[in-house]
């Protein structure tokens, strides 16, 4: 009866969408929203892992550092770039190479100063 209710508010959301003037505007808004709420969600787990890898992070070299500042900068970019790089095929695959070689250089710092060699 529950899975019921749920379909009946999903449709009945939908039936507003397509059939109320301006409708689309408003699901354009609820959908910048929602993604506005998830890049805060990023953004503050970022910071508490910052704070929380503090020693860390300053125990790491310079060469490092950058690297993994870099990494997170060109993830950044990659985010907000997106619409412009996915409107082409050799884009996309630039988007796909550029976050692989990110995500592997985050891995590979990450790897490097979680391994204890005395």
């Amino acid at each position: 009866m529950k899975n019921v209710r749920n379909v009946a508010i999903i449709m009945l959301l939908a039936l507003g969408v397509a059939f109320l003037p301006g409708g689309g505007n408003a699901v354009d808004t609820i959908t910048t929203a929602l993604v506005m709420g998830f890049f805060a969600g990023i953004s503050w787990m970022l910071y508490t892992l910052s704070r929380q890898n503090q020693l860390t992070l300053a125990t790491l070299r310079d060469s490092r550092r950058a690297i993994l500042y870099g990494a997170v900068g060109l993830i950044m970019l990659l985010i907000a770039g997106s619409d412009k790089l996915f409107s082409t095929g050799g884009g996309t695959l630039l988007w796909i190479v550029l976050l692989a070689i990110s995500v592997g250089a985050i891995w590979k710092v990450w790897s490097e100063a979680n391994t204890h060699s005395f």
